[in-house]
């Protein structure tokens, strides 16, 4: 028994999509919901609103105008500052002359406590700087700088801010008190105070002579017997008995004690008082 021919069934197109379908389809991509992101804005919303602004030059000119306040507040406190200073504590002076070489030197500046006689006492051995008591600077030459320079340094001078130079004052160490008997000289060449010889070596310049002017005084009630370290070269209270100011220091004319150079640097002393030199002269009440 032979098998059957199998059946051959010849192809068949390719079916159409049914166009409903379709439809459906579409109908669906159609009825897909929009994106709900927000609508860009315009431009012109975007844009920030202007702002004010100061102009710039009134700003620097206030900046300026503060800062040149400041600058006067300073500068101002500061001149007041030196004046009291000056005034009560301390003051600058300038070494014109050799007259109390070793101590100082030409050319040095010194501190001088203001302190001193207002609220402490002088001591004998004391570097004290005083005004003329009269005739004493008759030949010291001063400086013409010009009006207005003058005007400018005795101002700065005025306020503490310049050394006060030899115009008007002098430097001398103090030797005798009110009630000493000062004279010159012992057998040995020594200055006595009261009777007492007084080895002033500490001080005196190397090789010097105490004097070489013999003198003898009595210092008066409110006045001072003062020398300079540098005998040869001082011109001091054993040189002016003919004067107008006469031989003595008024206490009233001590501006103060020197008790530091400050400059040249290489000059920087602190000045002690030689206590040890008048250690044994007895007080002139006692005398």
């Amino acid at each position: 028994m032979t098998s059957p021919e199998p059946h051959y069934l010849p192809p068949q197109p390719a079916a159409e999509p049914d166009a409903t379908a379709l439809e459906g389809v579409a109908l669906e991509w159609a009825s897909e919901p929009e994106s709900t992101a927000p609508e860009a804005e315009p431009a012109e919303a975007r844009t920030p609103p202007p702002v004010l602004r100061r102009p710039r030059r009134v700003k620097k000119k206030r900046r300026g105008l503060g800062m040149l306040r400041e600058t006067a507040i300073i500068v101002i406190a500061a001149l007041v500052l030196s004046w009291l200073i000056k005034t009560f504590l301390m003051q600058a002076f300038y070494i014109p002359s050799p007259s109390m070489e070793p101590t100082l030197s030409v050319g040095d500046r010194v501190l001088v406590s203001r302190m001193v006689p207002r609220w402490l006492s002088i001591n004998r051995g004391d570097v004290v700087v005083f005004v003329d008591p009269g005739g004493w600077l008759n030949s010291a030459h001063v400086t013409d700088r010009g009006p207005v320079l003058n005007v400018l340094n005795s101002g700065l001078t005025a306020i503490g801010l310049l050394p006060q130079n030899s115009g008007e004052h002098l430097i001398k160490r103090v030797i005798g008190l009110p009630g000493d008997t000062v004279a010159c000289c012992s057998p040995e060449g020594l200055v006595t105070v009261n009777g007492v010889a007084i080895d002033e070596t500490p001080y005196l310049f190397p090789g010097a002579a105490a004097s070489l002017t013999e003198f003898e005084a009595v210092v008066p009630a409110g006045h001072l017997w003062v020398m300079g370290d540098n005998r040869a070269q001082s011109a001091d209270s054993r040189y002016h008995a003919a004067d107008i100011g006469g031989r003595f220091v008024p206490i009233d004319n001590v501006v103060g004690t020197a008790f530091v150079t400050i400059w040249p640097l290489g000059n920087l002393t602190w000045h002690r008082n030689p206590g040890q030199v008048f250690r044994d002269v007895p007080d002139p009440l006692l005398h």
